[in-house]
């Protein structure tokens, strides 16, 4: 196996394995939305993700030295990013069905090939170009807009992909530039800084109590988990550490529109998650919407590796 091929095999496993860490984040996320405010779930997980990526993975790139970073604005837009995408996506999740989200956030990796022939100049096929129009088919198909069935809600997870997006491509773009580690610690910076302002401000309640469910999960008072749900929190904040660095590992190793679609073995997990736990068997329109934004994507890779076109990466540069 080449060097390049070897880079690229150890991008999309860790982009899978990133998957796997924020379905277990997801299905936490859903299953207490009902008694827990958002910010406070994401102050917990922020906090344990932390501590796990001080602890583990900064020791393993060499250090604190490691988070000195010499694009502080690049890291400000990525966290930007990301705190916009959870509060969309995480307040779709509270009141739509699991597995729908899921499906309507797989918007993202289409978003990204877009992104990345904007922003970062990577060379899209035609195949794949064709593949975005086959995926953003599949996003209409579960949404269903101009029917009865179209729930307003479901715009918030696919406003939730458009920060993700960002926030790959962004990542992209600080390439080798940074380490997985320091190019996880700035959104979870934001994360405890964001959070612990709402709970300060907001954590009371005071402004609680509205019609809507999406505004309640994110305006209810803050209170003190009980003690059987604390082992689901630490779970939720170790899989935040493990798949941030994932991805961040994954989309420095390997071209964007490359890795995106092997992210969605989120998909099989989230109607697991769904079936198990919540009982919510995903209706015809999911399935089918899934069928061609999962098929798109995986018949676009087929189609650029095939080519065997060496994908363009920055090129590292020294820490200092």
């Amino acid at each position: 196996m080449s060097g390049e091929v070897r880079v690229n095999v150890l991008g999309l496993l860790a982009a899978m394995g990133a998957g796997i860490c924020f379905s277990v984040i997801d299905v936490v996320f859903k299953f207490f939305s009902g008694d827990y405010p958002l910010y406070q779930m994401v102050l917990i997980r922020s906090v344990v993700a932390m501590v796990v990526l001080l602890a583990v993975f900064v020791p393993l790139e060499g250090g604190v030295q490691v988070l000195r970073t010499r694009q502080p604005r690049l890291h400000m837009a990525r966290s930007f990013a990301v705190l916009c995408a959870n509060l969309f996506f995480f307040t779709g999740l509270a009141v739509m069905p699991l597995a729908e989200a899921v499906a309507i956030a797989f918007a993202t990796p289409l978003i990204v090939t877009a992104l990345s022939v904007l922003f970062l100049r990577e060379r899209v096929g035609p195949w794949r170009w064709g593949a975005v129009f086959v995926g953003f088919l599949g996003v209409l198909v579960i949404m269903q807009p101009g029917t009865e069935a179209f729930q307003p809600a479901a715009v918030l997870p696919l406003l939730g992909a458009c920060g993700y997006a960002s926030l790959h491509v962004l990542t992209r773009r600080a390439g080798g530039a940074d380490r997985g580690a320091t190019l996880t610690f700035y959104p979870l910076l934001a994360f405890l800084v964001v959070s612990a302002l709402v709970g300060l401000t907001l954590g009371d309640g005071r402004l609680a109590g509205s019609d809507s469910a999406a505004l309640d999960f994110i305006l209810r008072a803050w209170r003190w988990p009980e003690p059987e749900h604390w082992k689901f929190f630490l779970a939720m904040g170790v899989a935040g550490s493990v798949g941030g660095y994932l991805t961040a590992q994954a989309y420095r190793l390997c071209e964007a529109g490359l890795v995106a679609p092997f992210e969605y073995i989120a998909m099989p997990m989230a109607v697991l998650w769904g079936v198990l736990i919540f009982g919510e068997w995903p209706d015809r329109a999911v399935w089918a919407g899934s069928g061609l934004i999962i098929g798109a994507g995986l018949v676009s890779v087929w189609r650029e590796t095939r080519r065997g076109r060496t994908p363009t990466r920055p090129r590292p540069r020294s820490q200092s």
